[in-house]
């Protein structure tokens, strides 16, 4: 069962987050880290949360197993969108646009992240 969650939050993490990435790279971070569905069509959208893995994984502190936690830090993401809708691989084709100001909900299972669900944008009221 710990090597079935390690490897699903690895797999969180090698998909979802990215302390480096930029709008200007979806294309090839999408390619280097082998994200496709299953069927090796294009993924539609794929969000890289710009940030330091461990404050990623503060998100899931306390919290009980399998459920949706929203951050209460915000965060910068990069969403990475397809613009040759279906289009399967290598052929993918993506626009990628910084958003920033970002709370982030995601499911946590034994205080790790393992999905990533969606991207709450704060105004600051």
């Amino acid at each position: 069962m710990k090597i079935l969650l390690k490897s699903r939050y690895e797999k969180f993490r090698r998909q979802h987050i990215d302390k480096h990435m930029t709008a200007n790279k979806c294309d090839s971070v999408m390619n280097r880290k082998n994200i496709f569905n299953n069927d090796n069509s294009c993924k539609e959208t794929n969000t890289f949360i710009v940030d330091d893995p461990a404050k990623v994984k503060r998100i899931c502190e306390g919290i009980a197993d399998g459920k949706m936690m929203q951050s209460t830090e915000m965060f910068r993401i990069v969403k990475c969108e397809l613009k040759n809708t279906g289009a399967r691989k290598p052929n993918c084709q993506y626009k990628g646009g910084l958003l920033t100001n970002r709370y982030l909900k995601v499911k946590c299972e034994n205080k790790l992240p393992v999905h990533f669900d969606d991207d709450i944008v704060n105004f600051g009221f």
